[in-house]
């Protein structure tokens, strides 16, 4: 009797995601996609669930008004969109964030815009306190599909070095 098909099976595999430390290289770019259409149903949810009352961001009459003449989109979902498109390429195994700066948001984004993200592997060195890890910093550039920028960072992350992920320990 089979206990189950994976013992039987003759070629089985493992979806396998990220990257650790080793794999990083200075230079290194990484084109994150799928890209990301931006709905209106994104922004309103973002702004109010972030309790985000400005009205430039889901009052249509309000932002018909302003410089722009159309609602924003939440520079703060922009951001965590961004973060999130490059996650599976970047951080997917990191230990930690450890921090960003230099969020920088050169152009406005708009509902219907759709995003692409990419990032470029600026430095990388071992951990001093942690001999298991390595620190990478990563920019992070957000854009439109013309290729204008909405949306840059710097990010460092706290990442394993191979045979030291949270899936190298543990069977799930």
């Amino acid at each position: 009797m089979v206990k189950n098909a994976l013992e039987v099976a003759p070629h089985t595999y493992r979806e396998t995601f990220g990257r650790y430390y080793e794999d990083f290289q200075v230079g290194d770019i990484y084109q994150h996609r799928p890209g990301r259409t931006i709905t209106e149903t994104d922004n309103t949810w973002f702004t109010l669930l972030t309790m985000n009352t400005h009205p430039l961001h889901f009052d249509r009459e309000y932002a018909a008004g302003s410089e722009f003449g159309q609602p924003l989109v939440n520079s703060a979902f922009t951001v965590s969109l961004v973060v999130g498109m490059s996650v599976s390429d970047v951080s997917q195994k990191a230990i930690a964030n450890l921090g960003w700066k230099e969020i920088k948001l050169p152009n406005p984004v708009f509902v219907g815009d759709t995003l692409y993200a990419e990032s470029v592997v600026l430095e990388k060195r071992e951990s001093k306190s942690r001999p298991t890890a390595g620190l990478v910093t990563v920019r992070t550039l957000g854009k439109k599909r013309d290729g204008t920028v909405v949306c840059e960072f710097d990010r460092v992350m706290l990442i394993p070095l191979r045979g030291h992920a949270v899936e190298d320990r543990i069977d799930y």
